[in-house]
């Protein structure tokens, strides 16, 4: 049995680096936050209403993302062998959830809106739509050099991008309601920040739960990797092969390889050495640990008899 696994840099550093990004992102979001729900209140505003509870949800999303890396950055032992990476993908899929619920919440209040709309102070709600455009903007820029990162940042900076459209959607809803008294765009522009924040809030949250679920890795065909790891002179069968991504840049290969039993230890050696080199380089995914065992076909045919009926891959 033989185990490797590439270089990563998930160091103290780099997370110090997205903690801070986060924090002050952070503080500009909450700073926006507390400026709408006043203009809420004193404009009657549902679509100023609207980006508040996108902004609450991303101050929350940002302090789950800001939480997610200081566990992140906790080293690994003997309990938690993998460290708290799997944290990334645990913020990502609440700050999905919690966009998924106030979807709803926006879209419910909108169409009762458009059927009853009332009056706006369209002016304050300009003034504050625009501060909160240009606060997004100093997110972005805070938070875009850590968006490749991993899941975690990626989501906390499309949280952002998806709060620049929604005070965009303000200051289109209240130059309307000045330059032509409609003040039915306020919740027609409610509706339009439901319908950006749901198609990614739903996308994020089906990669997160797809890595929970330790689904084979996006862009990594399973029968592909099968077929390379059988092309390997000298393994005759492979079984239970997982390929799992434990975080952002982590993916973890386990397979059993059957080889001939003329194979002695050196050749052995030799393969298993092939083996890793091809599921590190060879696809679009890099697997950065992968462990193979060696059997005997008399130890695969054994190991097969004791386990459970079923797809012996």
């Amino acid at each position: 049995m033989s185990e490797t696994h590439a270089p990563h840099d998930h160091g103290a550093s780099a997370h110090a680096v997205s903690r801070r990004r986060l924090s002050a992102a952070l503080a500009v979001t909450v700073l926006v936050l507390v400026a709408e729900l006043i203009g809420a209140g004193i404009t009657g505003s549902l679509a100023l209403a609207a980006d508040a509870g996108h902004m609450a949800v991303d101050s929350t999303g940002l302090v789950v993302a800001l939480i997610a890396t200081v566990l992140m950055s906790r080293p690994r032992d003997d309990r938690h062998t993998w460290g708290w990476e799997r944290s990334e993908i645990i913020a990502a899929a609440l700050q999905a959830g919690m966009l998924v619920v106030i979807c709803l919440m926006v879209a419910w209040e909108a169409v009762q809106r458009l059927l009853s709309p009332g009056r706006l102070d369209a002016g304050p709600m300009l003034v504050i739509g625009v501060i909160g455009l240009v606060a997004n903007a100093v997110s972005l820029l805070i938070l875009s050099g850590g968006r490749t990162e991993s899941l975690n940042m990626r989501a906390a900076f499309l949280e952002v991008a998806n709060d620049a459209l929604g005070s965009l959607a303000v200051i289109v809803a209240a130059t309307l309601a000045l330059t032509t008294g409609w003040h039915g765009g306020d919740a027609v522009a409610s509706l339009l920040i439901a319908v950006l924040m749901a198609p990614r809030a739903a996308a994020m949250l089906r990669r997160s739960l797809r890595i929970l679920m330790e689904e084979t890795p996006e862009g990594l065909d399973l029968a592909v990797v099968r077929d390379h790891i059988l092309s390997v002179p000298g393994v005759d069968d492979v079984h239970d092969l997982h390929v799992t991504t434990i975080a952002t840049g982590i993916v973890s290969l386990t397979a059993h390889v059957t080889v001939s039993p003329s194979t002695n230890d050196r050749a052995g050696i030799k393969i298993v050495h092939t083996l890793q080199e091809c599921v590190a380089q060879h696809f679009p995914v890099p697997v950065a640990h992968a462990t193979f065992q060696v059997d005997s076909p008399s130890i695969a045919t054994m190991r097969r008899s004791t386990t459970e009926q079923g797809d012996p891959r």
